[in-house]
């Protein structure tokens, strides 16, 4: 349970697919501690939950996309992100709802298929 909840967070952030770190740390967050930050996306994404994420998802979200200084640190919570994502149930409008709802830009597609090597550069 307890790793389906950090893989769900990890898609959440498909969301921010730009914004985790493989297991190493960047500027401070890991991997783990970034999948931390949004477990409390998981009932929303897998559709258990709301109809909207809770305030700590979107507090997460908002963490993680602040924590995303460059471009190195993007793509590695990308790729932290789409691996835990990987055989995740998600709700794929509700992925792509969490910007709108948490008021956060996220300049990458939330998409579990994304190409991290291609994340912004911004």
């Amino acid at each position: 349970m307890e790793m389906k909840l950090m893989g769900w967070s990890l898609i959440v952030f498909g969301l921010v697919v730009m914004v985790l770190n493989n297991a190493c740390p960047a500027n401070g967050i890991t991997c783990q501690e970034a999948l931390m930050t949004l477990m409390p996306c998981e009932p929303y994404l897998g559709g258990s939950g709301p109809g909207s994420p809770a305030v700590p998802c979107c507090v997460g979200v908002q963490t993680l996309v602040s924590e995303a200084t460059s471009t190195e640190i993007r793509r590695s919570l990308c790729e932290c992100l789409k691996t835990a994502a990987a055989g995740m149930k998600i709700d794929p409008a509700r992925l792509k709802a969490i910007p709108d709802y948490c008021k956060v830009s996220i300049p990458v597609p939330l998409d579990p298929s994304v190409d991290c090597s291609k994340v912004p550069l911004f």
